[in-house]
C-alpha cells in the first residue's frame, strides 16, 4: 500500500548555469521516494533528461514550470506535498507561490528558503550567529549601489539575488562601470534587489550539508583551484582540500552546521566560502538552500548517496536512523579534481575569459592517489589539449606580472619557447626569462593572431585586464585561440595547475586508470 503521493519539481529547460546535476538529483529523489513506498510524480519539461523518461517516475507531467501550470497539476493530483530542492533555482523559486496556495513543501520550508535567499534576512542571521562575511548591502538603484561601493571600497562583487549560474554577476572596479552595470542588470532581474559586496581575494571553498533538523552531515569540503572571482561552475576544484589548514576546515564545519540548524534546513544545503588569505578566516559568500552541482561528485567520491539520504530526511527519517553521524565525513586517501568543460568553439562571439558569470557547459572528474596526476587526468578529460612543449604566448595584466614569473619560468624549463607582447616580453626578460616579442593586433601583419592561426602555438596564457581598451583586443586574441584549437588560460591559478600536472607527468609512459569504486576500495 502506498505511503502517499509526492510531486518532485524538476529544473525545466537547461541553460548554461543550470545543468545535468539537477536531473541527477531529481531522478535519485524519485528512486528514494519509491523505495520508501511513496508514489512519485515528476513535473519537468526537458526532453533531454533522464527525469522525463517514461519509466523513471510513477507519472510524468511534461508541462512548463510556471506557477499556474504547476498549480493545475497539483489540483489534479492532490499530493501530500512537493519537493523543490532538486530542481535548482527554477524549482525553489516556486516555493513561495506554492506555499501561498496551501501546498505543503517537504524538506526545508518556504520560510527557510527565503531566509537564505533574502539578503536582509540572511544578514540578520549572520549577525545573530556572529559569522564572518564580506561587507555589503542589497540595493535597488544605481545611486544606492555607488554609495555602498564607496563605503566598502572597490573592487566590489555585484549580482542580482534569486538567480542561478552567477548570471549577471561581475567584479566592478569604479563608479562609472557600476552605473553601466546597474542599467543592464535591471533587464536581467527587474524585481530582485542587487547585492553589492566587497570583493575578497582569497581561496574559494564550498561544502554541502545534509540536515535532518537535529544533526548535520557534511560529506566533504571542495577547494577551488582558481581564486575567488571565477564562478564555482567554471573553476576547477579538488577534494580533499590541498591547502586549507585544519583550523580553517574546523571553522567551515562549525559555521555550516550552525547555519543549517538556524535556517532549519531539512535535506540539502550548499554554502560557498571565501578564505581571507591574511587571516585564514572562512567568510560566507552565499547559501543555496537546495542541491548544487557538487552533489553528484561528492556522492561518487565519498560513496554517500547524498540525494537518497536527504530525501529520507525530508520524509521524516533521521540521519542516525540511516547510519550517519554529525560532522565532516572522513576523507579518503585518493584525490579527486573536478574540471569544467566549455563549448566555446560552438558559441560564436562568446569571450572565453572566466569571471563570476558561469560559462561552462559540463564538468568531469579526474581521480588518482596523487594530486598532480589527478589534475593531469582532469585537464585531459575536460578537453584541454595538454601541450608537452612547443611555442607559447604570454600576455599579462600589469597586476599579474610578478606572480606569473615562476609559472612562466616553469614552462620554459619544461622546454616551451616563450613569446609575449612588448610590455610582458620586456618584463619577463628583466626577470631572466628568454622571451621573443610578438606584435599586438594593431601593429599590423605578423601580429599575435596571425601567429596563433599559423598552427605554431601550443598554449596561450592571457590574464584579464581592468582596462577596457586592452580587453577589447584581448577578447579577439582569446577568440582566435578557440578557433585555432589552442588552449587558452585566463587565470594564473589554472596555469599553475597545468604546470604542476605537466611536471608530474613528464617521463611517465602511462597513467593508472581505475573505477571510482576501485579508488574507494583503496586500489592504487
Amino acid at each position: 500500500m502506498s505511503q502517499g503521493k509526492i510531486v518532485v519539481i524538476g529544473s525545466g529547460p537547461i541553460r548554461i548555469g543550470q545543468g545535468i546535476e539537477f536531473d541527477y538529483c531529481s531522478v535519485h529523489c524519485v528512486w528514494a521516494l519509491r523505495e520508501a513506498g511513496y508514489e512519485a510524480i515528476i513535473v519537468n519539461n526537458n526532453p533531454e533528461t533522464v527525469s522525463t523518461d517514461f519509466d523513471t517516475s510513477d507519472r510524468l507531467y511534461f508541462e512548463p514550470l510556471a506557477t499556474e501550470d504547476v498549480l493545475n497539476i497539483l489540483d489534479r493530483e492532490e499530493p501530500d506535498g512537493v519537493i523543490v530542492q532538486f530542481g535548482g533555482q527554477t524549482a525553489i523559486n516556486l516555493a513561495r507561490p506554492l506555499t501561498d496556495a496551501g501546498i505543503p513543501i517537504f524538506g526545508s520550508s518556504c520560510d527557510s528558503i527565503d531566509l537564505a535567499e533574502d539578503r536582509d534576512r540572511f544578514e540578520q542571521i549572520l549577525n545573530e550567529l556572529n559569522i564572518s562575511r564580506p561587507r555589503g548591502k542589497a540595493v535597488t538603484n544605481a545611486d544606492a549601489a555607488v554609495l555602498v561601493a564607496e563605503e566598502i571600497g572597490y573592487p566590489v562583487l555585484v549580482r542580482p539575488s534569486y538567480v542561478l549560474g552567477g548570471r549577471a554577476m561581475e567584479v566592478i572596479n569604479d563608479g562609472t562601470e557600476l552605473r553601466r552595470y546597474m542599467q543592464y542588470v535591471v533587464d536581467v532581474s527587474p524585481k530582485a534587489p542587487i547585492l553589492v559586496d566587497k570583493y575578497i581575494l582569497g581561496k574559494e571553498v564550498e561544502v554541502d550539508v545534509i540536515s535532518d533538523g537535529v544533526d548535520c552531515l557534511l560529506p566533504g569540503i571542495m577547494e577551488h583551484i582558481e581564486r575567488a572571482g571565477v564562478h564555482s561552475g567554471d573553476s576547477m576544484a579538488v577534494y580533499p582540500p590541498q591547502t586549507l589548514t585544519e583550523h580553517c576546515k574546523t571553522q567551515i564545519v562549525e559555521t555550516a552546521t550552525r547555519l543549517a540548524l538556524r535556517l532549519k534546513i531539512i535535506g540539502l544545503m550548499n554554502i560557498q566560502f571565501v578564505v581571507d588569505a591574511t587571516t585564514d578566516t572562512p567568510m560566507v559568500l552565499e547559501v543555496n538552500p537546495r542541491a548544487s552541482r557538487t552533489v553528484p561528485y561528492l556522492s561518487k567520491i565519498t560513496g554517500i548517496p547524498m540525494v537518497r539520504v536527504a530525501t529520507k530526511c525530508m520524509i521524516g527519517q533521521t540521519l542516525k536512523s540511516q547510519g550517519y553521524t554529525s560532522g565532516l565525513y572522513p576523507e579518503g586517501s585518493s584525490v579527486y579534481v573536478k574540471a569544467p568543460v566549455f563549448s566555446f568553439l560552438k558559441l560564436n562571439q562568446v569571450d572565453i575569459g572566466l569571471g563570476p558569470e558561469m560559462k561552462s557547459t559540463g564538468e568531469i572528474m579526474g581521480m588518482d592517489t596523487e594530486y598532480p596526476r589527478a589534475l593531469y587526468k582532469a585537464m585531459l578529460a575536460s578537453g584541454i589539449g595538454i601541450p608537452e612543449g612547443g611555442k607559447m604566448i604570454v600576455t599579462l595584466a600589469d597586476s599579474d606580472k610578478a606572480e606569473a614569473v615562476p609559472i612562466v619560468q616553469g614552462f620554459a624549463e619544461l622546454g616551451f619557447t616563450v613569446h609575449a607582447t612588448a610590455g610582458t616580453a620586456d618584463f619577463l626578460r628583466q626577470e631572466g626569462i628568454e622571451t621573443q616579442t610578438v606584435k599586438k593586433l594593431h601593429e599590423g601583419e605578423g601580429n599575435i593572431n596571425d601567429l596563433i592561426r599559423s598552427g605554431q602555438i601550443k598554449l596561450l596564457i592571457n590574464t584579464l585586464s581592468s582596462d577596457k581598451r586592452i580587453e577589447r583586443e584581448a577578447s579577439q586574441i582569446r577568440r582566435a585561440s578557440v578557433e585555432a584549437g589552442v588552449p587558452c588560460l585566463t587565470s594564473l591559478d589554472t596555469a599553475r595547475a597545468l604546470l604542476l600536472s605537466l611536471t608530474a607527468h613528464t617521463g611517465q609512459s602511462e597513467l593508472c586508470v581505475a573505477t571510482v569504486d576501485e579508488y574507494l576500495a583503496g586500489v592504487k
